[in-house]
């Protein structure tokens, strides 16, 4: 890869290596979700429950080649289709990208490790798998406010 591609290029012209490059393997777009309200009411809960493939010590997906054979509610995200996401994590490389902003210094592509994620405390704390969760909104993160 060409350094600093990301600078270089759009995302809509970056190759699959590229592409992936670009996760930085928090594993936030791996949790559910839940909306309540509509219209100018809608509000996204991000919550600790992880989809059952996501290794919770590394988080990274244990079928990542067959996750949307595995899990039908896997969103596959596309560069035809990251700006329908809003429900990324403002950290997101790819809504970063998306959004004409900067990668954050603990990004792998910039830092050289993928510890730099969690020694950021990007990662969710306490998170569980689906099979384990009750009700979803026991296990609402708190936003900031």
């Amino acid at each position: 890869m060409e350094a600093e591609f990301w600078k270089k290029k759009p995302l809509s012209q970056m190759n699959t290596e590229e592409w992936e490059a670009l996760c930085d393997g928090c594993g936030l777009c791996c949790f559910h979700k839940f909306i309540t309200g509509r219209g100018r009411n809608t509000k996204i809960h991000n919550t600790r429950i992880a989809c059952r493939l996501l290794d919770l010590s590394t988080f990274r997906c244990t079928a990542y080649a067959t996750r949307f054979a595995e899990n039908k509610e896997c969103t596959h995200l596309t560069k035809k289709n990251v700006a329908c996401f809003q429900w990324l994590p403002e950290s997101c490389a790819y809504r970063l990208l998306h959004e004409g902003k900067a990668l954050p210094p603990w990004h792998p592509l910039l830092s050289g490790s993928r510890e730099s994620v969690r020694a950021a405390g990007i990662t969710v704390q306490d998170a569980v798998h689906e099979d384990e969760a009750g009700d979803w909104e026991d296990y609402e993160i708190p936003q900031n406010v």
